[in-house]
């Protein structure tokens, strides 16, 4: 090493780490990585925070351990410095723990050396700027950062390069250092937040308005309103709950084919504003929900407390994953019916505990089968492995049947004939789940299904021609 690192007469070349060298930031991966284990080891994280953000990152980095090949790096400037190396010294200079930014130092393979926070030394900023001072001397390295406390760094150093969006950080180095060199990363936008928000996935919520479909109460116009206040409450909440899983299954969604796409894990959108994200939703969609009901608002407080309960803990169980999908989606009915405050029907949430059981069993089917495919035994992140697959397959279907034997036996209810003039058209319902049900399971089976089912009945063209007819068959029943 000493042969090869005599030989480099360029300048120096100090490369950050958290959003230059990969689209993301060791720090909050970690903390994120450790909240997904041990969710109460966030007052842990305050009272370390108080010892210093050095000691903070120690502590975490102690505690955890990160994929350095899943992380998403900045491939243009790896090209670079590999180049770049066949002349001069390349050392990684990260404010990032040295436990962490070693192994992602290791797998880029540019680095001769790597400067690292150790605990008691934040390297960031000014202190990243001493150090690097004492290290090679005044104007003496290259640097290369993405942020405005790399402009600390920049004022002592001979040039600046800079990885940015647009031109503003550029102009602001270049008032303290020459600027040799540019990296354009590409913003994230319009496009990455809804995807991150999952606003498609917002269809599920339409739930919340068939309590008004099946009491006939669509043209009261007051339930209407809170009906639609709901369902927005319902989309807000919901997207705060989508960001916190996307930040919370970082490792896994790296490894998963489609997932790995998502904003957070291929770093299109940076990490810290995915909690802050989170953070306002939750309080547009509660602050809305106290104008439906209180009662709307306790459900959807518990909608809200079971599904971070199954994005942190409960999906990785084995079945009870799949009935607290169900049990949310009939959340949903509840907050219907308390948001135009009608009593729920019983006939209805048995209908929607089977039926959503089912493409529940149709989600983890088709991953399953995805993965058998692959030649891959265990799901990552699930309780399942692939000889699961005959049962789950046994399970969704016999779930999917119930719920056509809850609504035969819904048609020679009471409950029917006090709301239609004509119930013994609603038979006719019957043929056509059944169909809809096998068709769903025949099309996971052939292993060309949707990743989420509930997204392919709305896309669908067969299951949308059924929807029409359904509607036909009660609309003539009323």
């Amino acid at each position: 090493m000493a042969v090869e690192n005599a030989a480099k007469t360029g300048i120096p070349l100090c490369v950050d780490l958290d959003g230059t060298l990969i689209r993301s930031d060791l720090l909050i991966e970690s903390a994120l990585a450790l909240l997904a284990q041990h969710p109460l080891a966030i007052f842990s994280m305050l009272g370390w925070l108080l010892r210093g953000k050095a000691h903070l990152k120690r502590e975490i980095a102690r505690r955890v351990q990160l994929d350095p090949v899943a992380l998403p790096y900045n491939h243009e400037l790896i090209d670079w410095l590999r180049d770049q190396r066949a002349h001069r010294h390349v050392v990684l200079c990260t404010a990032s723990d040295v436990t962490l930014a070693t192994p992602v130092a290791d797998h880029a393979a540019v680095f001769d050396e790597v400067m690292a926070s150790d605990g008691q030394v934040n390297l960031s900023g000014a202190n990243k700027a001493k150090a690097l001072v004492e290290r090679f001397g005044e104007k003496a390295f290259d640097y290369i950062g993405n942020a405005p406390v790399d402009l600390a760094v920049w004022k002592h150093a001979h040039a600046a390069l800079v990885v940015e969006q647009g031109e503003t950080l550029s102009k602001a180095a270049a008032r303290v250092a020459p600027v040799e060199k540019r990296f354009t990363v590409r913003s994230g936008g319009i496009k990455a937040w809804a995807k991150a928000l999952r606003v498609h996935q917002w269809i599920k919520n339409v739930l919340v308005f068939l309590p008004l479909l099946a009491s006939h109460r669509v043209l009261e116009l007051d339930r209407v309103a809170a009906a639609l206040l709901a369902f927005v409450c319902f989309g807000l909440c919901a997207s705060s709950v989508y960001l916190t899983n996307d930040l919370l299954d970082l490792p896994s969604d790296r490894q998963h084919h489609r997932k790995r796409n998502r904003p957070f894990a291929a770093g299109t959108l940076p990490l810290i504003a995915g909690p802050i994200a989170a953070v306002l939703l939750l309080i547009a969609g509660f602050g809305l929900a106290f104008f439906v009901s209180h009662l709307f608002v306790g459900v959807l407080l518990g909608y809200y407390i079971l599904t971070t309960a199954y994005s942190i803990r409960l999906k990785r169980i084995m079945m009870l994953d799949v009935v607290v999908l169900a049990t949310l989606y009939t959340t949903r009915i509840l907050a219907g019916t308390a948001a135009i405050h009608t009593k729920p029907s019983f006939w209805l949430l048995a209908f929607s505990m089977f039926i959503f059981l089912s493409l529940a069993m149709v989600k983890r089917y088709t991953e399953l089968l995805a993965l058998q495919k692959k030649g891959q035994v265990k799901a990552s992140g699930r309780g399942y492995d692939v000889e699961d697959i005959p049962l789950i397959q046994s399970l969704g279907g016999s779930s999917g049947y119930l719920a056509v034997l809850v609504l035969a036996l819904y048609v020679d209810s009471t409950a029917s004939m006090s709301l239609y003039d004509h119930p013994h058209y609603l038979w006719m319902l019957c043929p056509l789940l059944l169909y809809w049900i096998s068709r769903t399971w025949a099309i996971a089976h052939r292993g060309i299904m949707h990743d989420d089912p509930v997204v392919f009945a709305v896309m669908d063209r067969t299951s949308q021609i059924l929807g029409v007819i359904a509607a036909v068959i009660v609309a003539a029943a009323v």
